[in-house]
């Protein structure tokens, strides 16, 4: 069990690097740059850290609630309920606290980017959860 819970901390940061650095650096370059209060340089292990609990506690809540063998649409389910959690925050909270160059721009982004992002890694992490080659157990 602990080798699922592993990948799916691996596998959320893959997704999210490759969810986030798109958008900032390709989609959405414009739009971030015209955000004042963003770091040039970026604190990378604290980012780090972040993913390695929130993948944890995505992988874990999956576990606990298909403690046997979780299907791909489990796993899409988990990680949408912890995404509209997460994402709500980051799309609404924060351009209410910081100055943002365009409110609605900031929402529309983060809401897309953030849906991708917990949909890919939802149908990943339930892929994991949901493969037959490594065997699970209840009190695991």
């Amino acid at each position: 069990m602990i080798l699922r819970h592993i990948l799916s901390v691996l596998a959320f940061a893959v997704v999210s690097f490759a969810a986030q650095g798109l958008s900032h650096f390709a989609v959405n370059a414009d739009h971030f740059a015209a955000i004042t209060h963003l770091r040039a340089d970026p604190v990378i292990p604290m980012g780090l850290a972040a993913m390695v609990v929130q993948g944890g506690i995505m992988s874990v809540a999956l576990h606990r609630w298909h403690p046997r063998r979780a299907r791909v649409t489990d796993g899409l389910a988990i990680a949408l309920a912890f995404g509209v959690f997460l994402v709500s925050y980051i799309a609404l909270v924060e351009p209410a606290k910081y100055t943002v160059p365009d409110i609605r721009a900031w929402i529309a982004v983060e809401a897309v980017v953030g849906a991708v992002q917990f949909t890919l890694f939802g149908v990943v992490l339930g892929a994991i959860h949901a493969w037959p080659g490594q065997p699970t157990r209840v009190d695991a």
